[in-house]
């Protein structure tokens, strides 16, 4: 993906530092500001670098949005990648609450990156979801209800299964001040774990 390389040599160790260095701090202020509301001088000043320099690495806003946005899909993508046709049904359907409540543990500012972008309509990684994502999708909706239809778990709507997934993991992230509003000192996730594998166990036992 076009990223404002000059070019194709392998890249220095001071030019990774300084990649390195441009993409944490538009995590930050992308996941914190949105894309509307950051810019490439808040951008810079995170990453402790000049404006011109970064400009060097990539030429805009939009390609540092779309180079995060890009490898962040395949974070978001792999717990799901993971389940397995031939595991456990409700062992591997449970072990992917699990992945996807780790994923919003570990990574909450990329979880809030990825909501901002599909709040806004998707107008950066649209191909990717009717694409990339849909076509995983589809092709592990067809594996619960295989199992359904065996009788291996109960008859759940699949896709709405993945979005109820989706939706009870991303909003420990996505709406962390919240979540730790309510709760006052308590840990968010100390208690998660257990009380989500609860929720997905009582709905997918047949």
């Amino acid at each position: 993906m076009p990223d404002g390389s000059k070019t194709d040599r392998p890249r220095t160790r001071i030019q990774q530092r300084n990649r390195d260095l441009i993409a944490e701090a538009a995590l930050e202020v992308f996941s914190t500001h949105g894309f509307r509301g950051a810019t490439l001088d808040n951008i810079a000043s995170e990453a402790g670098l000049s404006k011109p320099n970064l400009l060097y690495y990539f030429p805009s806003k939009e390609a540092i949005h779309t180079q995060l946005l890009s490898t962040l899909m395949d974070t978001w993508l792999d717990p799901l990648r993971a389940l397995d046709a031939q595991g456990d049904p409700i062992t591997e359907l449970l072990a992917y609450v699990e992945r996807k409540l780790e994923i919003s543990r570990l990574y909450p500012r990329e979880s809030r990156l990825f909501a901002n972008e599909i709040v806004q309509g998707a107008p950066r990684m649209l191909t990717s979801l009717e694409g990339e994502l849909k076509d995983l999708v589809d092709e592990k909706v067809a594996i619960i209800r295989h199992w359904a239809d065996q009788g291996k778990i109960a008859k759940v709507h699949p896709y709405h299964l993945i979005f109820s997934i989706w939706s009870l993991t991303q909003h420990y992230a996505d709406f962390d001040v919240q979540v730790r509003a309510v709760l006052g000192g308590e840990e968010p996730f100390d208690e998660a774990p257990a009380y989500l594998r609860e929720v997905f166990l009582k709905l997918l036992t047949p």
